[in-house]
């Protein structure tokens, strides 16, 4: 027995292992990101069709092993259409650099709880007075197609613009609002709806398009209910409902403290560069 796992691994090399685990997390990050949308029950599918032609293959089923190797080859290309939206999530996670592309580092800590602060009033008083209100959060990928939809404001974050915008007779009171670098960007924007049949069915369209953002971007949702003043959030396709106004500043000042902290670390590293560079002209 021991001679046995000697000769099972002492072929196995350092980049073996390596080869193994990278493939091991690109699996897991594959199936993460299908997780409870409707790429699953097609992967499942899939799947199924794969292990009975395998079966078939084995029986001698020779017609339906030869019907099902067509099927598998043709749905190869299937695959690519029907997961589209899947796979251009997927290519947008990787895409995402916070190193290279930090949208809310542009601010300071002191805006970024002024910010914070100003939000979280309106969302409670949303929530008191049963508004509705969906506002959007742009972090690294951008949502210039979803601005399109709607009117640019491009103006301060403030509770009363706020409540402007999500006031039942105003005209941009059923669309999303923008926040972006900072800036309450547009408003009155429209979303797309979230397709995942796990949703309660309870929850309207606004909760749909809260979602369904967040499927698409690395957007941030904050939600209030018209019909019963609930406060939620979502992000990456999740929704949490029931949430209070400490949750919400929490989540805000998380997100914009953070990415403060990152511009500010990029920024001392380019300082540190600059050093080294000047150093080195002095010498020559």
């Amino acid at each position: 027995m021991q001679r046995f796992f000697e000769n099972a691994f002492s072929g196995i090399a350092i980049a073996d292992i390596i080869d193994i685990l990278i493939v091991a997390f690109v699996i897991y990050k594959l199936l993460g990101l299908i997780k409870q949308t409707r790429a699953e029950q097609l992967l499942k599918g899939v799947l199924l069709l794969v292990i009975a032609t395998f079966v078939s293959g084995v029986l001698g089923l020779h017609t339906i092993n030869w019907l099902l190797k067509g099927t598998v080859a043709l749905g190869a290309v299937a695959i690519l259409i029907v997961f589209q939206p899947e796979l251009r999530r997927g290519l947008e996670f990787m895409g995402r650099s916070k190193i290279v592309n930090a949208h809310l580092g542009a601010l300071d800590k002191e805006e970024g709880k002024r910010i914070t602060n100003q939000i979280v009033k309106a969302v409670e008083s949303f929530s008191q007075d049963r508004v509705g209100a969906l506002i959007i959060f742009e972090r690294e990928t951008s949502l210039y197609d979803i601005v399109e939809t709607g009117t640019i404001v491009d103006a301060e974050v403030s509770e009363m613009l706020l409540g402007n915008i999500f006031y039942e007779g105003a005209p941009m009171h059923d669309g999303a609002v923008i926040i972006k670098d900072g800036r309450l960007y547009a408003a009155g924007c429209v979303l797309p709806l979230s397709k995942n049949n796990s949703i309660s069915k309870q929850l309207g369209t606004r909760h749909r398009a809260g979602i369904g953002i967040t499927e698409h971007s690395d957007a941030l949702t904050i939600l209030v209910s018209e019909e019963t003043g609930i406060i939620s959030m979502a992000s990456d396709g999740q929704l949490s409902r029931f949430l209070d106004t400490k949750t919400v500043e929490k989540t805000l000042l998380n997100m914009y403290l953070n990415a403060g902290e990152m511009t500010g670390t990029m920024s001392a590293i380019s300082r540190f560069f600059a050093k080294i560079r000047g150093k080195k002209d002095a010498e020559q």
